[in-house]
Protein backbone atom coordinates (compact mmCIF):
# COMPACT_ATOMS: atom_id res chain seq x y z
CA UNK A 1 0.00 0.00 0.00
CA UNK A 2 1.67 3.43 -0.54
CA UNK A 3 2.27 6.38 1.38
CA UNK A 4 -0.19 9.29 1.09
CA UNK A 5 1.49 11.97 -1.81
CA UNK A 6 1.75 15.36 0.56
CA UNK A 7 0.82 18.61 -1.50
CA UNK A 8 2.83 21.35 -2.77
CA UNK A 9 1.89 23.58 0.04
CA UNK A 10 2.98 20.85 2.53
CA UNK A 11 6.65 20.19 0.87
CA UNK A 12 7.32 23.79 0.93
CA UNK A 13 6.21 24.09 4.68
CA UNK A 14 8.46 21.03 4.91
CA UNK A 15 11.49 23.00 3.23
CA UNK A 16 10.68 25.87 5.35
CA UNK A 17 10.98 23.88 8.24
CA UNK A 18 14.04 21.77 7.31
CA UNK A 19 16.05 25.21 6.39
CA UNK A 20 15.92 26.18 10.11
CA UNK A 21 17.30 22.78 11.27
CA UNK A 22 21.28 22.47 12.13
CA UNK A 23 23.15 21.03 9.41
CA UNK A 24 19.87 20.85 6.68
CA UNK A 25 19.44 24.44 5.43
CA UNK A 26 21.60 23.45 2.05
CA UNK A 27 19.33 20.83 1.21
CA UNK A 28 16.23 22.81 1.61
CA UNK A 29 14.84 25.32 -1.48
CA UNK A 30 15.94 29.05 -1.70
CA UNK A 31 13.38 30.54 -1.03
CA UNK A 32 13.75 34.46 -1.77
CA UNK A 33 12.59 37.40 0.45
CA UNK A 34 8.97 38.59 -0.52
CA UNK A 35 9.20 40.82 -3.92
CA UNK A 36 7.67 44.26 -4.45
CA UNK A 37 6.20 42.82 -7.81
CA UNK A 38 5.93 39.61 -9.37
CA UNK A 39 8.01 38.52 -12.50
CA UNK A 40 6.76 36.90 -15.84
CA UNK A 41 9.08 35.91 -18.95
CA UNK A 42 8.25 33.56 -22.14
CA UNK A 43 7.86 33.79 -25.80
CA UNK A 44 6.11 36.23 -27.85
CA UNK A 45 2.57 35.16 -27.79
CA UNK A 46 2.50 34.88 -24.08
CA UNK A 47 1.70 38.78 -23.93
CA UNK A 48 -1.70 38.45 -23.71
CA UNK A 49 -2.26 35.74 -20.84
CA UNK A 50 0.85 37.59 -18.53
CA UNK A 51 -1.57 40.73 -18.74
CA UNK A 52 -4.30 38.75 -17.32
CA UNK A 53 -2.39 36.92 -14.77
CA UNK A 54 0.40 39.64 -13.63
CA UNK A 55 -2.91 41.35 -11.71
CA UNK A 56 -3.44 38.25 -10.02
CA UNK A 57 -0.08 37.24 -9.37
CA UNK A 58 0.64 40.46 -7.41
CA UNK A 59 -2.98 39.17 -5.01
CA UNK A 60 -0.85 36.29 -4.54
CA UNK A 61 -1.78 33.39 -7.22
CA UNK A 62 1.17 31.11 -6.90
CA UNK A 63 3.93 30.89 -9.80
CA UNK A 64 2.79 27.31 -11.74
CA UNK A 65 -0.32 28.26 -11.42
CA UNK A 66 0.19 31.93 -12.87
CA UNK A 67 2.16 29.95 -16.36
CA UNK A 68 -0.41 27.59 -16.64
CA UNK A 69 -3.14 29.68 -17.12
CA UNK A 70 -0.76 31.99 -19.52
CA UNK A 71 -0.17 29.49 -21.88
CA UNK A 72 -4.24 28.10 -21.46
CA UNK A 73 -4.99 31.34 -23.33
CA UNK A 74 -3.11 29.70 -26.60
CA UNK A 75 -3.93 26.60 -26.07
CA UNK A 76 -7.46 27.34 -26.68
CA UNK A 77 -7.35 30.10 -29.21
CA UNK A 78 -8.62 28.49 -32.52
CA UNK A 79 -7.03 31.45 -34.67
CA UNK A 80 -3.46 30.97 -33.24
CA UNK A 81 -1.93 27.93 -35.37
CA UNK A 82 1.25 27.35 -32.85
CA UNK A 83 -0.26 25.57 -30.51
CA UNK A 84 -3.01 23.96 -29.15
CA UNK A 85 -6.85 23.75 -30.81
CA UNK A 86 -6.10 24.99 -34.54
CA UNK A 87 -2.14 23.91 -33.97
CA UNK A 88 -1.30 22.29 -37.46
CA UNK A 89 -1.01 19.03 -37.81
CA UNK A 90 0.96 16.00 -38.26
CA UNK A 91 1.70 14.57 -41.83
CA UNK A 92 -1.28 12.43 -41.49
CA UNK A 93 -3.53 15.54 -40.57
CA UNK A 94 -3.31 14.52 -37.05
CA UNK A 95 -3.14 17.17 -34.13
CA UNK A 96 -0.72 15.83 -31.48
CA UNK A 97 0.06 17.79 -28.64
CA UNK A 98 2.99 18.30 -26.01
CA UNK A 99 3.81 19.92 -23.32
CA UNK A 100 5.18 20.28 -20.02
CA UNK A 101 5.22 22.41 -16.31
CA UNK A 102 8.17 21.99 -13.31
CA UNK A 103 7.64 23.77 -9.96
CA UNK A 104 10.83 25.39 -8.15
CA UNK A 105 10.49 25.04 -4.76
CA UNK A 106 9.93 20.86 -5.11
CA UNK A 107 11.88 20.46 -8.05
CA UNK A 108 8.64 18.24 -9.55
CA UNK A 109 7.73 18.41 -12.58
CA UNK A 110 5.16 16.41 -15.13
CA UNK A 111 4.86 15.79 -18.88
CA UNK A 112 2.48 14.80 -21.94
CA UNK A 113 3.91 13.56 -25.49
CA UNK A 114 2.13 13.23 -28.49
CA UNK A 115 -1.75 13.70 -26.48
CA UNK A 116 -4.69 13.79 -28.75
CA UNK A 117 -7.82 15.78 -28.29
CA UNK A 118 -7.14 17.52 -25.13
CA UNK A 119 -7.91 21.19 -24.93
CA UNK A 120 -5.33 21.99 -22.28
CA UNK A 121 -2.12 19.48 -22.72
CA UNK A 122 -1.05 22.07 -19.84
CA UNK A 123 -3.17 20.78 -17.27
CA UNK A 124 -2.18 17.61 -17.58
CA UNK A 125 1.44 17.92 -17.55
CA UNK A 126 0.02 19.59 -13.78
CA UNK A 127 -1.88 16.11 -13.13
CA UNK A 128 0.92 13.34 -14.35
CA UNK A 129 3.29 15.67 -11.60
CA UNK A 130 1.02 16.21 -8.70
CA UNK A 131 -1.03 12.61 -9.29
CA UNK A 132 1.36 10.30 -10.34
CA UNK A 133 4.69 8.95 -9.94
CA UNK A 134 5.80 9.50 -12.85
CA UNK A 135 7.36 12.42 -15.15
CA UNK A 136 6.12 11.95 -18.87
CA UNK A 137 2.77 10.13 -20.29
CA UNK A 138 2.69 9.91 -24.17
CA UNK A 139 0.67 9.06 -26.43
CA UNK A 140 -2.59 6.98 -26.24
CA UNK A 141 -1.83 6.40 -22.64
CA UNK A 142 -1.44 10.15 -21.62
CA UNK A 143 -4.91 10.67 -23.55
CA UNK A 144 -6.74 7.81 -21.86
CA UNK A 145 -5.37 9.70 -18.41
CA UNK A 146 -6.31 13.05 -19.25
CA UNK A 147 -10.54 11.88 -20.47
CA UNK A 148 -10.03 9.83 -16.57
CA UNK A 149 -9.30 13.22 -15.15
CA UNK A 150 -12.54 14.90 -16.73
CA UNK A 151 -11.25 16.48 -19.30
CA UNK A 152 -13.52 15.92 -22.56
CA UNK A 153 -11.94 14.29 -26.14
CA UNK A 154 -12.20 17.41 -28.24
CA UNK A 155 -11.19 17.76 -32.01
CA UNK A 156 -8.37 20.01 -32.45
CA UNK A 157 -8.04 20.20 -36.44
CA UNK A 158 -9.95 23.49 -37.66
CA UNK A 159 -10.95 23.86 -40.78
CA UNK A 160 -8.40 26.83 -41.38
CA UNK A 161 -5.81 24.46 -39.80
CA UNK A 162 -7.20 21.73 -42.26
CA UNK A 163 -7.01 24.08 -45.30
CA UNK A 164 -3.10 24.97 -44.30
CA UNK A 165 -2.83 21.38 -44.19
CA UNK A 166 -4.28 19.89 -47.53
CA UNK A 167 -2.53 22.36 -49.47
CA UNK A 168 1.12 21.17 -47.52
CA UNK A 169 -0.24 18.02 -48.85
CA UNK A 170 -0.85 19.12 -52.92
CA UNK A 171 2.18 20.34 -53.08
CA UNK A 172 4.65 17.67 -51.40
CA UNK A 173 6.00 16.13 -54.76
CA UNK A 174 4.57 16.36 -58.38
CA UNK A 175 5.11 12.92 -58.43
CA UNK A 176 1.85 11.83 -56.67
CA UNK A 177 -1.86 12.05 -57.66
CA UNK A 178 -3.23 14.81 -56.09
CA UNK A 179 -3.55 17.85 -58.21
CA UNK A 180 -2.62 21.77 -57.10
CA UNK A 181 -5.69 23.86 -57.11
CA UNK A 182 -6.07 26.96 -59.33
CA UNK A 183 -4.55 29.65 -57.95
CA UNK A 184 -7.09 31.75 -55.72
CA UNK A 185 -7.89 35.24 -55.62
CA UNK A 186 -6.36 37.08 -52.93
CA UNK A 187 -8.64 37.08 -50.43
CA UNK A 188 -6.44 38.93 -47.90
CA UNK A 189 -7.34 35.95 -45.33
CA UNK A 190 -4.46 36.13 -42.84
CA UNK A 191 -3.52 33.44 -40.64
CA UNK A 192 -2.39 33.85 -37.29
CA UNK A 193 0.84 32.51 -36.04
CA UNK A 194 3.19 32.89 -33.00
CA UNK A 195 2.22 36.36 -32.87
CA UNK A 196 2.14 37.28 -36.57
CA UNK A 197 -0.42 37.46 -39.17
CA UNK A 198 0.78 35.52 -42.49
CA UNK A 199 -0.94 34.50 -45.52
CA UNK A 200 -1.50 31.11 -46.76
CA UNK A 201 1.67 30.88 -48.99
CA UNK A 202 3.74 32.58 -46.13
CA UNK A 203 2.79 29.92 -44.19
CA UNK A 204 3.26 26.91 -46.65
CA UNK A 205 7.14 28.59 -47.75
CA UNK A 206 8.57 29.85 -44.61
CA UNK A 207 10.74 27.40 -42.91
CA UNK A 208 9.25 24.22 -40.95
CA UNK A 209 7.07 26.02 -38.26
CA UNK A 210 7.87 25.16 -34.53
CA UNK A 211 4.91 26.97 -32.84
CA UNK A 212 5.53 26.28 -28.99
CA UNK A 213 4.47 28.93 -25.78
CA UNK A 214 6.77 29.11 -22.79
CA UNK A 215 6.35 31.11 -19.89
CA UNK A 216 8.57 31.01 -16.50
CA UNK A 217 6.82 32.46 -13.21
CA UNK A 218 8.59 34.36 -10.17
CA UNK A 219 6.19 35.24 -7.19
CA UNK A 220 5.73 37.76 -4.13
CA UNK A 221 6.81 35.18 -2.37
CA UNK A 222 10.53 34.21 -4.56
CA UNK A 223 8.97 31.11 -5.93
CA UNK A 224 9.53 29.87 -9.25
CA UNK A 225 7.26 27.93 -11.65
CA UNK A 226 7.38 27.52 -15.45
CA UNK A 227 4.95 25.53 -18.33
CA UNK A 228 6.02 25.43 -21.87
CA UNK A 229 3.29 24.01 -24.42
CA UNK A 230 2.84 23.12 -28.27
CA UNK A 231 1.38 21.99 -30.95
CA UNK A 232 5.12 20.99 -32.57
CA UNK A 233 6.43 20.80 -35.86
CA UNK A 234 4.42 20.98 -38.59
CA UNK A 235 3.10 17.87 -40.53
CA UNK A 236 6.21 16.05 -38.43
CA UNK A 237 6.22 12.19 -38.74
CA UNK A 238 3.36 10.76 -36.73
CA UNK A 239 5.14 9.64 -32.93
CA UNK A 240 7.61 12.71 -33.38
CA UNK A 241 8.12 14.48 -30.05
CA UNK A 242 9.88 17.81 -29.53
CA UNK A 243 11.64 19.27 -26.86
CA UNK A 244 8.65 21.34 -25.20
CA UNK A 245 7.70 17.87 -23.23
CA UNK A 246 11.36 17.37 -22.55
CA UNK A 247 12.76 18.47 -19.07
CA UNK A 248 15.50 19.74 -19.07
CA UNK A 249 15.58 20.80 -23.02
CA UNK A 250 12.12 22.73 -23.44
CA UNK A 251 12.01 23.96 -20.22
CA UNK A 252 14.01 23.76 -16.75
CA UNK A 253 13.10 25.41 -13.53
CA UNK A 254 15.07 25.35 -10.10
CA UNK A 255 14.71 27.08 -6.91
CA UNK A 256 18.09 27.93 -6.29
CA UNK A 257 19.12 28.79 -9.81
CA UNK A 258 16.38 30.11 -11.82
CA UNK A 259 13.97 29.06 -15.05
CA UNK A 260 13.99 28.76 -18.28
CA UNK A 261 12.49 27.88 -21.59
CA UNK A 262 12.80 27.64 -25.19
CA UNK A 263 10.98 27.85 -28.96
CA UNK A 264 12.22 27.09 -32.34
CA UNK A 265 13.97 23.63 -33.73
CA UNK A 266 13.19 21.52 -30.81
CA UNK A 267 15.68 18.98 -31.62
CA UNK A 268 18.59 21.37 -30.93
CA UNK A 269 17.58 22.05 -27.70
CA UNK A 270 16.84 18.52 -27.01
CA UNK A 271 21.05 17.87 -28.38
CA UNK A 272 21.96 20.66 -26.10
CA UNK A 273 19.82 20.16 -23.04
CA UNK A 274 19.59 23.98 -23.51
CA UNK A 275 17.10 24.90 -20.56
CA UNK A 276 18.90 22.83 -18.00
CA UNK A 277 22.06 24.42 -19.31
CA UNK A 278 20.74 27.80 -19.22
CA UNK A 279 19.84 27.39 -15.65
CA UNK A 280 22.72 25.70 -14.83
CA UNK A 281 24.71 28.37 -15.62
CA UNK A 282 22.96 30.72 -14.20
CA UNK A 283 23.41 28.84 -10.94
CA UNK A 284 27.58 28.96 -11.86
CA UNK A 285 27.12 33.12 -11.40
CA UNK A 286 26.07 34.20 -15.48
CA UNK A 287 23.83 36.68 -15.84
CA UNK A 288 20.41 35.44 -17.70
CA UNK A 289 21.45 37.28 -21.14
CA UNK A 290 25.19 35.98 -20.83
CA UNK A 291 24.05 31.67 -19.85
CA UNK A 292 21.30 31.98 -23.10
CA UNK A 293 24.06 33.44 -25.20
CA UNK A 294 27.00 30.77 -24.35
CA UNK A 295 24.12 28.12 -24.81
CA UNK A 296 23.37 29.51 -28.33
CA UNK A 297 27.07 29.27 -28.66
CA UNK A 298 26.74 25.54 -28.05
CA UNK A 299 23.96 25.40 -30.03
CA UNK A 300 25.43 27.14 -33.47
CA UNK A 301 28.79 24.68 -32.71
CA UNK A 302 26.65 21.17 -32.03
CA UNK A 303 25.15 22.07 -35.75
CA UNK A 304 28.62 22.84 -37.15
CA UNK A 305 29.68 19.50 -36.44
CA UNK A 306 25.99 18.13 -37.20
CA UNK A 307 26.65 18.70 -40.99
CA UNK A 308 28.85 16.48 -41.57
CA UNK A 309 25.99 14.38 -42.43
CA UNK A 310 23.00 16.46 -42.09
CA UNK A 311 24.18 19.12 -44.26
CA UNK A 312 20.96 20.90 -44.44
CA UNK A 313 21.36 22.08 -40.78
CA UNK A 314 23.45 24.79 -42.04
CA UNK A 315 23.69 27.82 -44.42
CA UNK A 316 25.91 28.19 -46.47
CA UNK A 317 28.27 30.55 -44.22
CA UNK A 318 28.46 27.85 -41.68
CA UNK A 319 25.75 29.11 -39.48
CA UNK A 320 22.69 27.40 -38.45
CA UNK A 321 20.06 26.69 -40.95
CA UNK A 322 17.23 27.12 -37.92
CA UNK A 323 16.28 29.38 -35.03
CA UNK A 324 16.03 28.57 -31.53
CA UNK A 325 14.84 31.40 -28.68
CA UNK A 326 15.46 31.29 -25.07
CA UNK A 327 13.80 32.64 -22.27
CA UNK A 328 15.78 32.89 -18.37
CA UNK A 329 14.48 34.29 -15.48
CA UNK A 330 17.10 34.84 -12.22
CA UNK A 331 15.72 33.79 -9.19
CA UNK A 332 16.37 37.71 -8.21
CA UNK A 333 14.15 38.50 -10.98
CA UNK A 334 16.15 39.37 -13.54
CA UNK A 335 15.13 38.49 -17.10
CA UNK A 336 16.59 37.73 -20.74
CA UNK A 337 15.36 36.50 -23.84
CA UNK A 338 18.31 35.52 -26.79
CA UNK A 339 18.10 33.53 -30.15
CA UNK A 340 20.10 32.83 -32.84
CA UNK A 341 18.77 35.18 -35.62
CA UNK A 342 16.24 38.00 -36.31
CA UNK A 343 14.75 40.98 -34.68
CA UNK A 344 11.53 38.37 -32.57
CA UNK A 345 9.70 39.76 -29.49
CA UNK A 346 10.08 38.20 -26.37
CA UNK A 347 6.93 38.89 -23.58
CA UNK A 348 7.88 40.54 -20.51
CA UNK A 349 5.70 40.58 -17.32
CA UNK A 350 6.99 43.10 -13.68
CA UNK A 351 6.39 46.47 -12.26
CA UNK A 352 7.03 48.42 -15.27
CA UNK A 353 3.41 45.85 -16.67
CA UNK A 354 3.40 43.41 -19.56
CA UNK A 355 4.94 44.33 -22.61
CA UNK A 356 7.10 43.07 -25.58
CA UNK A 357 10.90 43.57 -25.53
CA UNK A 358 13.93 42.51 -28.70
CA UNK A 359 15.54 39.37 -28.08
CA UNK A 360 18.53 39.59 -28.30
CA UNK A 361 20.40 37.61 -31.00
CA UNK A 362 23.74 36.07 -31.56
CA UNK A 363 24.56 36.07 -35.12
CA UNK A 364 22.27 39.52 -36.14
Amino acid sequence: MSRPRPDRRSLLLAAGAAATAPGLAASAPAIHARRRRPVMVGSANALPGMQEQLPRMVDGLEPLDAAIEVVKVVEADPNDMSVGLGGLPDEDGVVTLDAACMHGPTHNAGSVGAIQGTLHPSEVARLVMERTDHCMLVGEGASRFAREYGHPEVDLLTPRAREVWLRWKEGMSERDDRLQPAKPKKSGQLYRYMGEELTLEQLLTTHRITGTIHCSALSLEGELACCTTTSGLSFKIPGRIGDSPVIGAGLYCDQEAGSAGGTGRGESAILSCASFLCVELMRGGMAPKDAGMTVLRRVTEQAQRGAAWQPELVREDGLPAFNLQLYLLSPGGEVAGVELYGTHAFAVADEDGARHEQLDALHG
